[in-house]
């Protein structure tokens, strides 16, 4: 919520007010989906492995399913800190 000063009251405050909704959601969001592509990820590099009985292309997948997630997450924490008024970089 925005801080009580001059320069967060009427419009301002109003829009200060919906963009960091809106960050807090959209972060949410990236963050949820970068953990289900993870997730689904190791799932399916896992059963690669253990049916075909080979760990280069179930390795590699997770190893990339992973680093979506990681980048997602990232970016997620970035897009809410951004939100919250805090400095990301």
């Amino acid at each position: 919520m925005p801080l009580d000063n001059a320069n967060n009251k009427g419009v301002t405050g109003a829009i200060t007010g919906v963009t960091g909704t809106l960050g807090a959601a959209v972060g949410g969001l990236t963050g949820t989906v970068g953990g289900v592509v993870g997730a689904a990820g190791r799932g399916v590099g896992q059963t690669i492995n253990n049916t075909t009985g080979t760990k280069a292309v179930g390795d590699g997948l997770q190893g990339l399913t992973n680093g979506i997630e990681n980048g997602t997450a990232k970016l997620a924490k970035g897009v809410e800190d951004g939100s919250k008024g805090k400095k990301v970089w």
